[in-house]
């Protein structure tokens, strides 16, 4: 019997201290996995990025966070693309010796990868980045100059960007409490939040796919560093993995006339979130619509916002294997019900 392609949408929130998913990367085996099952799986960069880490996924979607919550409130499409040419913004604070680093990075990526990139451009300002922390302990931040920021954004599409990879000079505070915690697989990522708000800027305000790696000055020697952070101590930059996903990140379609490749919201099967972090956009509006809601109690963050505080009908499941599962069945056509030891007898309906 014929069916529709299944479509599941992953995500985890940046900046909240996710169990899986808050790390560098670590939310990739759970994304490997899913997108073997789903025939389509869209994600966002917080999922797929592992600093100099990445995987290939060819039936994945790397959908920015802003586009993301545009398109599961059916405002916007999804595009497929062979291939993004990418334009790369330098933030004009960052070193001459991380500078080189970056650039040397981003053409490794055309040697090795084969991946196509515009000539980069500089901030004609410093983008002054601040870092701050929610009484929720999500992180956040601001930029002190986004203007510079979207002028030399509007550079690179006039050059012929299709996407664009944006690297600020991030504050080092080797010291923090916050930073050892991570290090330790502990805590909230302490950049993730201001990451987020320079890639939503640039999407929102251009409507092209976007993602941001932070330069930093690297880290001294830790042995008794977590598995899960240990991603971003391998190199000089974090660029990599953003450079992989927006060579094939889809464009965003604003407006008529569609190609029947693109995707929509109204396609979407299922979105699996954290259990105590269903307060985002995205989640609320496919909540409303066909779509099932997958609650993962394991993944655990700083957030306290589940489905029924929010009214939102939710199945709840202990791990990503058993959303895994659950994804499985629905894709299969299987009732939920006939999955357990015990099936209640069928009931009058009560008017």
């Amino acid at each position: 019997m014929a069916s529709r392609p299944y479509t599941a949408v992953l995500i985890i929130p940046t900046g909240i201290g996710a169990a899986i998913g808050g790390y560098a990367g670590d939310a990739l085996p759970v994304a490997r996995a899913m997108a073997q099952v789903a025939d389509r799986l869209i994600t966002h960069p917080n999922v797929l990025n592992g600093a100099q880490l990445y995987w290939p996924l060819p039936n994945a979607y790397y959908v920015e966070g802003y586009g993301l919550d545009q398109f599961a409130a059916g405002r916007w499409g999804l595009r497929p693309v062979h291939q993004n040419r990418i334009g790369l913004v330098l933030d004009r604070a960052i070193e001459e010796d991380l500078r080189w680093r970056h650039l040397q990075a981003a053409d490794a990526a055309r040697a090795t990868l084969g991946l196509d990139l515009t000539d980069y451009a500089v901030t004609d300002a410093p983008l002054d980045v601040t870092l701050r922390t929610a009484e929720s302990g999500a992180t956040w931040g601001t930029i002190a100059n986004p203007d510079s920021l979207l002028r030399a954004v509007e550079r690179l599409i006039a050059g012929g960007a299709d996407a664009i990879a944006v690297v600020a000079r991030f504050p080092d505070d080797f010291g923090s409490e916050a930073l050892q915690n991570y290090r330790q697989g502990r805590g909230v990522d302490p950049l993730a939040g201001a990451e987020a708000v320079i890639s939503h800027l640039v999407v929102r305000t251009f409507q092209i796919p976007c993602a941001h790696a932070p330069a930093l000055t690297p880290l001294p020697l830790d042995p008794s560093l977590s598995p899960k952070s240990a991603a971003e101590e391998i190199g000089h930059t974090f660029l990599p993995c953003v450079l992989a996903g927006l060579s094939c990140a889809p464009q965003f379609v604003t407006r008529a006339p569609a190609q029947a490749s693109d995707l929509w919201a109204e396609q979407v099967d299922a979105v699996i979130v954290p259990a105590t972090a269903l307060g985002g956009s995205a989640v609320i509006s496919l909540s409303r619509t066909k779509t099932w809601v997958i609650a993962v109690e394991e993944n655990t963050t700083t957030l306290q916002v589940t489905p029924e505080q929010l009214g939102i009908r939710a199945i709840r499941v202990s791990s990503y294997l058993e959303a895994i599962g659950v994804i499985a069945t629905h894709k299969a056509g299987v009732g939920l019900a006939g999955m357990r030891s015990h099936i209640f007898p069928i009931q009058p309906l009560v008017k």
